[in-house]
């Protein structure tokens, strides 16, 4: 928005920023909202299974061709090989194995040799999503809380159900075939879709408008060059967090509008689906919280299907497998790859030591919030207060760090490993490596306590 003074900044970011913003944003998505509910009308109708299967099938490769046109193939491509594998594993115990190794090698090949990096990026989100679909049935399959194999049509309508095939979120085949069910419309679905939409295009304005004019036209901070530095990194990561929470919300809109997303209690429908709580994420308790509350549906997917799988081999390798498995998932890029691996030693050593001072101690010191008949003596007093406070001031120093690699300007190297790598390791050089550095001394300080 170019250099203005204060009062000529406000007086501008109406009409040049807020309002383009939130115009384009309607622009993009309304064609998949009216499908979405169009679906959701379609399934009350009381139609036949299989047709209802079909219309989300439809319903799918349209909201695809609509984001991606024909590109949209290299997802059908994928569908298609998973349940080919699915099928040909069908008597298979280990079906969850054959499918993860099937779908990481087709996205692998997808990064390094199918198509155009910059085009193959666009549908990673996609792409992503119908992983971890393929990928949970198979494993639910073999843990036998999916029965039997679905048929191909059952299989392509979960894949492609029209409210998650875009932006998400994961969910599970129980899910969707409950969606299928066509409850009856409610005020309190009406008012879901309605907040989490209101709050997509909030996050959306503070994302492009708010959070990269933060310093100082926000908050009037200056301050030396090294200071700058980390203002100007915390600007990244708060436009980074936001443009998230953008998606997070969105899918919830589109998933709940198509009608996933609710709990039965009683006789009442619990429309509650949440994707990310950002208030844990931007005031947090713990990094472990912030990588928990960033993505709700994967976290429980990670857990599910990755952790638990991998939990045999010890809790620091499961771990480590299960932040491989989410860089993977998230593409072959190396400041994604870089970032979730840090945040897998950040993570675990933040843990253990907290688990370890609380030990000592006996207080409520740990990464997440005890419960209220926790066996700790100290649960109130100021002093753990203080820790609390202090681990998350550092969650707030990782954040920071972490999400200064992601500006604009990395969006137009996708293409260019090289200069991601270079623009990595020169964000983090600026900022003399502080998050790892502090995350070796909290290892060295867990080693010393006893």
């Amino acid at each position: 928005m170019g250099t203005f003074s204060r009062e000529e900044f406000f007086q501008e970011l109406a009409h040049g920023c807020l309002l383009p913003t939130a115009q384009q944003g309607l622009e993009q998505v309304w064609q998949l909202l009216v499908i979405c509910l169009l679906c959701r009308l379609l399934w009350m109708l009381g139609l036949p299974s299989f047709v209802k299967h079909l219309s989300t099938v439809a319903g799918g490769f349209y909201a695809l061709y609509l984001f991606f046109e024909l590109h949209m193939i290299w997802v059908v491509l994928l569908s298609l090989l998973c349940y080919l594998i699915l099928f040909l594993c069908r008597h298979s115990s280990i079906r969850g194995t054959f499918i993860s190794i099937t779908v990481l090698i087709y996205l692998l090949l997808g990064e390094l040799h199918m198509m155009d990096t910059t085009t193959w990026h666009k549908m990673r989100g996609s792409q992503m999503v119908v992983a971890m679909k393929a990928i949970s049935l198979a494993f639910d399959l073999d843990r036998g809380v999916v029965g039997r194999v679905p048929s191909p049509v059952e299989f392509m309508g979960y894949i492609y159900f029209v409210g998650t095939v875009i932006f998400g979120p994961w969910i599970s085949f129980n899910s969707y075939k409950e969606a299928l069910d066509g409850r009856r419309l409610s005020f309190s679905w009406f008012f879901k879709v309605s907040v989490s939409w209101v709050k997509s295009q909030i996050c959306l304005v503070v994302s492009n408008c708010v959070a990269p004019y933060l310093f100082p036209y926000f908050i009037p901070i200056y301050g030396d060059k090294l200071l700058r530095r980390w203002l100007l990194s915390y600007e990244n990561a708060v436009s980074f967090h936001f443009s998230n929470y953008f998606v997070g919300y969105l899918s919830e809109t589109t998933a709940t509008l198509a009608g996933s997303g609710f709990r039965e209690e009683k006789d009442n429908l619990k429309w509650d689906m949440a994707v990310a709580e950002p208030l844990k994420v931007e005031l947090p308790r713990s990094m472990v919280e912030v990588v928990t509350s960033w993505n709700l549906p994967m976290s429980r997917f990670l857990h599910t299907y990755v952790f638990k799988s991998a939990l045999k081999f010890g809790t620091f390798s499961a771990i480590l497998v299960t932040y491989t498995a989410s860089a993977l998932l998230h593409g072959l890029s190396f400041h994604l790859g870089a970032v979730l691996l840090s945040l897998g030693f950040i993570t675990y050593i933040e843990h253990v030591l907290r688990k370890r001072l609380g030990a000592i101690f006996s207080a409520c010191v740990l990464s997440k919030k005890c419960p209220p008949n926790c066996t700790h003596r100290h649960k109130k007093a100021s002093w753990v207060y203080v820790i609390n406070a202090a681990f998350s001031a550092l969650a707030i120093l990782h954040l920071t760090y972490l999400g200064s690699v992601f500006n604009s300007s990395v969006d137009y190297m996708d293409d260019q490993e090289d200069d991601v790598t270079h623009h990595t390791i020169q964000k983090w050089s600026e900022l003399s490596w502080t998050s790892h550095w502090v995350t070796f001394g909290c290892w060295v300080l867990y080693r010393l306590v006893l």
